[in-house]
């Protein structure tokens, strides 16, 4: 299992869902959140805005997936949030490890319902 997380513009967001809504997907979230990187230069045009602390507006779609289908979901996610310019986002594949749920039942290491 890897999680991938996508750091994406907020104007995508919804288009992004959309065409994750048929993919192999374990589990979903999303955050908003606010961060720079390279068009931190750029910022200027936010000034005297909510935003002017050299933060801008992003919002961050946090994923589950199963190891051989991380491609696909990638692939998904670039195809529809790159523009091209500069500040379009991240993305970040990481292993998941074994945790808990919250649903009040116990749970193995693989994540199983203990019997």
């Amino acid at each position: 299992m890897k999680q991938v997380i996508a750091i994406v513009k907020p104007y995508l967001v919804e288009k992004v869902l959309d065409a994750l809504k048929h993919a192999p997907l374990e589990s979903c979230c999303v955050c908003e959140v606010k961060g720079y990187g390279r068009q931190k230069s750029y910022l200027d045009e936010y000034q005297d805005s909510e935003y002017s602390l050299a933060f801008l507006p992003k919002v961050e779609i946090a994923l589950w997936v199963e190891d051989p289908r991380v491609d696909e979901v990638v692939r998904i996610i670039v195809e529809i949030a790159r523009t091209g310019r500069m500040g379009d986002g991240k993305i970040f594949v990481m292993p998941a490890m074994p945790g808990g749920a919250w649903d009040g039942e116990a749970h193995g290491e693989d994540g199983s319902t203990s019997p």
